[in-house]
């Protein structure tokens, strides 16, 4: 049976390759069964009993911090001037500059200069030494392994300023990578710092300031003007304008009133409101957004996944290659042992995979964290990878092209009956059906004041429309197959229904027993953004279809009106799913989708995206990517932003492995010294990790 498993947060975690001794460190302790490090996410899961002070000790080589998951950890300032490892960088880079000064001034040898470069090697590089030494006697080879190898090599050989350069040059690279890393996690602890850690709750007529983690479910919270809510809830009294750009990625304030739902982030920018809480504060949407693009960064993508194997048989292969170079040449081939040494640790440092192996890691995570800013929540680098390779997007049509909101846009009389007359009679009937045709004819009227007439014997008909005793008559509100069933439909009439219809209306009826009275149109808006976003994705080469289960007519109306390449109309959900699977003739297909109704295609599809994730429990947790607003406009945004970052990846591999060739070609004349090989492994680290971070940018 497996223990209960704790959480921790860590700070200080600085490199791919230390996490990876850290995760086993912890794996020797006895009480642990088992640990889970996310790197990107500066995260671990530990499954067992194990200690805080346990857990740090097995990262003291690191000097890793561990708190647990739900502590706030508060982030001090430490200036650049005061940081250990920078003061030792510094004071080796004084010691070095004044050894090659001595050097010059006295000749290479002098007992002077060479006090001078030792001692840049031992300030500078102690911490290195050490951790590199107690890996050598482990047989672990990792970059610090690798430099104490190239360090102790060049002083055993007398080239004690290429032992103090190698050793100032991977300090600063170090401060630099760490650095960046650091960048990159922003965007993770910029999430976590949204919400506030407490809350006005109010008691009575009393106020009281708690921690959120004490608020349960229908507490009531006071959310003053300026203030940021603390917990997801619905408004009970009071309204504001409320700035929501943390959850959805929307600029512009969303209006919140009576029953409207709030999320913890957001900015109270305008009146009072008071808020039934209605999530706990593990709960909440922010929680659920943290915690899932967490998981999203630890889930390793496919190019990430190959460079890993690929990693597994290559730094083998390198340490094998620099043993060879400086044994076979000496023993068979009458070379100097001094000499080819030298090439042999040279061959070591440049071979190292640290910039290949943190090429893709660093992208994801950076990519994954520009989306959460900005309202989109990728679920994993997989996902990330794939939306750049879509070939074909299919959009549901209700409440994702289309408002989801239908309204009434024709009212016309056939009989001696006004307009407003036809349009009471149908809103006295309807206002006891649940439908939302239904519900447009009652907006309509309450639009125009109509009062509502009083009504009798009301009966669903199902699927058709309904029907009530109106003062002495009988009438009806349906379809113009329910008026067909009975009645003979005149010429005229069926031309004016087939108009509407060519519209993408959908036409409803009026009659009684003394005849037709009356009809009515009503159609869901096409959303404003839908014409600028397929626009957009068309621009990109990307074919565009319309899988409904509305009627013909209305489906080819709108299919017309957005310019979609195709339309697929009057499926059933089965048939949604056969269409996706026909489509991928095309290549990779992308299913948007409201993530309740299209389940089973936003599953079926290679990536399923979900409109309005915000608020939405089923659409966080099934789709492969949840659109937080119902912002379509953000589609074409994360299909450039994963396109952006398989470039970036690629140009990251490049670099990897193009500084090594180079540097590799350059060591058979002798031209490639060691302080070089540093300069190109550690660069080429460096120029990754700040490539990587262009990923930051808002505009993509």
């Amino acid at each position: 049976m497996t223990s209960e498993k704790n959480v921790y947060r860590l700070q200080n975690l600085s490199c791919t390759s230390c996490a990876a001794k850290f995760e086993k460190n912890i794996r020797q302790i006895d009480s642990v069964e088992d640990v889970q490090l996310n790197f990107g996410a500066s995260k671990l899961t530990v499954a067992g009993d194990a200690s805080i002070l346990q857990l740090e000790e097995a990262g003291a080589f690191d000097g890793i911090k561990v708190f647990p998951e739900k502590q706030r950890i508060i982030k001090q300032h430490t200036p650049f001037w005061k940081k250990r490892e920078n003061q030792t960088t510094i004071a080796s880079l004084v010691l070095l500059l004044a050894g090659y000064a001595v050097s010059t001034a006295n000749g290479d040898h002098n007992w002077l200069s060479i006090a001078l470069f030792l001692s840049a090697i031992i300030i500078g590089g102690f911490s290195l030494i050490k951790e590199g030494l107690t890996n050598l006697s482990k047989l672990e080879f990792d970059m610090s392994t690798l430099m104490t190898i190239a360090v102790i090599g060049a002083a055993l050989i007398g080239d004690w300023a290429e032992g103090a350069v190698v050793v100032f040059l991977f300090s600063v690279s170090e401060a630099l990578e760490s650095y960046s890393i650091d960048k990159a996690r922003n965007s993770i602890t910029s999430l976590i710092e949204i919400a506030p850690t407490t809350a006005t709750v109010l008691r009575g007529t009393n106020e009281y300031e708690v921690g959120v983690e004490d608020l349960r479910i229908n507490d009531v919270i006071l959310i003053k003007p300026g203030q940021k809510i603390a917990m997801d809830g619905e408004v009970i009294q009071g309204d504001s304008s409320v700035n929501q750009a943390a959850i959805t990625g929307e600029s512009v304030p969303v209006h919140k009133a009576l029953g409207d739902e709030v999320f913890a982030g957001t900015l109270n920018e305008e009146g009072a409101m008071q808020v039934r809480v209605t999530k706990l504060a593990e709960d909440t949407t922010i929680a659920k957004i943290i915690h899932l693009v967490e998981e999203a960064q630890a889930e390793k993508a496919p190019t990430q996944q190959f460079i890993d194997r690929f990693a597994r048989y290559y730094t083998p292969a390198i340490l094998v290659t620099s043993l060879l170079i400086m044994i076979i040449p000496p023993l068979f081939m009458g070379g100097v042992w001094g000499e080819w040494f030298y090439k042999g640790l040279v061959v070591l440092v440049v071979g190292c995979p640290c910039a290949l192996v943190i090429s893709t890691p660093i992208a994801i995570v950076t990519a994954i964290g520009n989306a959460a800013r900005n309202g989109v929540l990728i679920k994993g680098g997989i996902h990330l990878e794939e939306t750049g390779q879509i070939k074909v997007v299919a959009f549901d049509k209700t409440g994702t092209l289309t408002e989801g909101r239908p309204e009434v846009t024709d009212v016309l009389t056939v009989s001696s009956l006004t307009e407003d007359q036809v349009l009471q009679q149908a809103a006295s009937i309807e206002k006891f059906s649940q439908h939302p045709l239904a519900s447009s004819i009652m907006r309509a009227a309450e639009k125009l004041s109509l009062e509502l007439l009083a009504v009798n014997q009301f009966q669903s008909i199902t699927g058709k429309g309904a029907k009530a005793v109106i003062g002495e008559h009988l009438v009806y509100v349906g379809s113009p197959n329910l008026f067909r069933e009975t009645n003979t439909v005149e010429q005229s009439i069926e031309q004016q229904i087939l108009a509407l219809q060519k519209q993408g209306k959908t036409v409803m009826l009026v009659w009684s027993e003394a005849g037709l009275e009356g009809i009515i149109a009503v159609a869901d808006q096409v959303r404003k953004s839908s014409l600028k976003v397929i626009e957009k994705l068309r621009e990109m080469g990307k074919k565009t279809v319309m899988l409904t289960g509305d009627n013909q007519s209305t489906a080819l109306a709108i299919g017309e009106q957005l310019g979609l390449s195709e339309v697929k109309a009057e499926l059933l959900p089965d048939q949604k799913v056969e269409m996706i699977k026909s489509l991928t003739q095309y290549g990779k297909v992308a299913m948007v989708g409201d993530g309740v109704n299209d389940a089973p295609a936003l599953a079926t599809a290679n990536i399923g995206i979900a409109m309005g994730g915000a608020g939405t429990d089923t659409a966080l947790e099934t789709a492969d990517i949840a659109l937080m607003a119902d912002d379509l406009e953000k589609l074409p945004y994360t299909i450039k932003l994963s396109s952006r970052t398989k470039q970036i990846i690629l140009q990251n591999i490049s670099i990897s492995l193009g500084l090594k060739v180079i540097a590799l070609l350059l060591i058979i004349p002798g031209w490639l010294t060691l302080w070089m090989a540093v300069m190109a492994d550690m660069g080429a680290t460096v120029i990754v990790v700040l490539n990587s971070l262009r990923l930051m940018k808002n505009k993509i």
